[in-house]
């Protein structure tokens, strides 16, 4: 695998000022919070309206310390991607995406439109040979602290088992390269772990993956997104959707159900507060902010998806992410692994 860049090394992240709720005032924020970091070491910039970001970051007090970007169009998040991408070519999506083709910037994070975005980073980044297309990726909480990689989430409602086989590659690479899990295990969700279960592509895929060099384990179910047993899961973007507005659903009831039962008596709230440390872990480990940031792998280069209602912690730990990615050398790990499959 290719070497990683030194922790120390400066990466620069622009950020999108548009999009999503509350900007450029969420996005703003966001950078305060990166720039208070003592060891970031993240170089940033935005991209957008100049009358509307230069006041915001004026008010922040940090115009000095971000470089700002002019794009004189904004995407709304409603628009349709096909008009997006043939008359906003001025956006700040698109003004972002050429600065990192250029090698101006190391990658983009926006909370705009999603499709707009997934569509003009493909049409001015391109992808890495041997990807036929992007897939949309997320990382979600699991048993014992750890993390399971999770893709496809909604970038490809129907893929062949071929597309399966290079989302595959590209989560292996990421646990591997950003994450540091030294032989990511690699699952393909299913409504069984035998193998005569599932579409007749999650079966062809299955065949392509046992002979790829990765490290599969074979089909996993929905209950192992949470536990310890696999690293990366794999599955079209129509499914991969649902699964995880289920996931974040169930997170968000918990978290208010626990809230609720934990301040209705006097004795529930006392044990609350001797609790609160533990519950304080809990709230991190399972609140949807904590996880952040959707890589959009597959592209020649870097852009990261941040939920569009995210706050500013959330959207900062997009800005995180979009950094390890950087860190990671993620697009050459990519390329080397799929030559090697070639040559297998």
């Amino acid at each position: 695998m290719s070497a990683n860049l030194q922790e120390s090394q400066a990466v620069r992240i622009l950020v999108d000022g548009h999009g999503g709720d509350g900007s450029p005032e969420i996005v703003v924020d966001a950078l305060v919070q990166i720039l208070k970091k003592p060891d970031s070491q993240i170089v940033l910039g935005i991209v957008g309206q100049i009358e509307v970001l230069s006041p915001a970051l004026e008010a922040a007090g940090i115009a000095g310390r971000v470089e700002l970007i002019e794009a004189t169009d904004v995407i709304d998040m409603c628009e349709a991607p096909v008009v997006a991408l043939r008359r906003k070519k001025n956006s700040s999506i698109h003004v972002g995406a050429r600065a990192v083709r250029d090698g101006q910037w190391d990658a983009l994070v926006s909370a705009g439109n999603t499709g707009a975005l997934m569509a003009i980073s493909k049409l001015i980044l391109k992808m890495i040979p041997g990807i036929d297309r992007p897939a949309i990726s997320s990382m979600i909480p699991a048993a014992n602290g750890g993390s399971t990689f999770f893709l496809d989430i909604g970038a490809n409602v129907d893929c062949t088992s071929e597309h399966l086989l290079q989302f595959a590659v590209m989560g292996s690479c990421y646990m591997q390269a950003a994450e540091g899990v030294e032989s990511p295990r690699v699952g393909l969700l299913n409504i069984g772990s035998e193998d005569i279960k599932g579409t007749d592509v999650v079966k062809v895929a299955a065949t392509k993956l046992q002979g790829s060099g990765l490290n599969f384990i074979g089909n996993v179910e929905g209950t192992d997104l949470f536990g310890d047993s696999v690293d990366v899961v794999v599955c079209d973007g129509f499914i991969g959707n649902i699964a995880l507005k289920s996931i974040e659903g169930i997170a968000k009831l918990i978290l208010q159900q626990l809230k609720s039962e934990l301040t209705s008596s006097i004795v529930a709230k006392t044990g609350a507060l001797l609790a609160s440390k533990a519950l304080r872990r809990v709230k991190n480990a399972l609140h949807p902010s904590e996880h952040n940031g959707a890589p959009l792998l597959g592209l020649n280069g870097i852009v990261v998806k941040s939920h569009g209602s995210a706050d500013a912690h959330a959207y900062a730990c997009a800005i995180d992410v979009a950094a390890r990615e950087v860190r990671a050398n993620l697009i050459d790990n990519i390329v080397e692994t799929m030559n090697e499959m070639v040559e297998i």
